[in-house]
């Protein structure tokens, strides 16, 4: 089976998988943390990076063509990523839901503790929410544009979590229990 996690920043998308991964002993893709690699690789921080993407879309179709691949030619795999249910139809589509304000002080704690390589220091919180609105408006931006669809379109999963007040652990056993029905 594939599990493709989609959600908003700070939601949680790359622990849930890694604690998915573990459980049910399947490979995992982040397709953050490659973007993160790249735009590093590029000697850009992530932001930078993002702007970048709405000029040049070379590197998005690298990454949506990656994911395609992924989808044809292996199984039992857990990816996260804004559009990687849309390239693997048939995987348990699991969309990750956080209130803004959560998700930006999770992404402000992580970049502190050094856990978000390549992205530019935070001065607050509230920068974080700016930055995170910014890039879910220029992803659905370039995402409509290159393949006519939202990327949080919610109506297109099979599970939707809030994760504002819930942990990774419970969110895990969650998907865990959906995979069962």
């Amino acid at each position: 089976m594939i599990i493709t996690i989609a959600g908003y920043p700070g939601s949680g998308k790359s622990t849930v998988g890694k604690i998915l991964a573990e459980k049910l002993e399947y490979k995992r893709y982040s397709m953050g943390d490659l973007q993160r690699d790249l735009a590093k690789k590029h000697g850009m921080t992530l932001q930078e990076w993002q702007t970048h993407e709405e000029g040049d879309d070379s590197f998005d179709r690298e990454l949506d063509e990656n994911q395609r691949k992924l989808g044809l030619e292996e199984d039992n795999f857990i990816v996260d990523g804004r559009l990687s249910w849309y390239f693997m139809p048939h995987s348990l589509k699991i969309f990750l839901n956080v209130d803004p304000k959560e998700g930006a002080r999770r992404i402000f704690e992580h970049a502190k503790e050094g856990d978000r390589p390549n992205e530019n220091p935070y001065d607050s919180i509230e920068q974080v929410v700016k930055q995170a609105a910014d890039r879910v408006e220029s992803e659905n931006k370039r995402y409509m544009a290159y393949h006519g669809v939202h990327w949080d379109d919610v109506e297109k999963f099979d599970l939707v979590i809030d994760t504002t007040k819930t942990s990774p652990e419970e969110v895990a056993q969650q998907i865990i229990d959906k995979m069962a029905e």
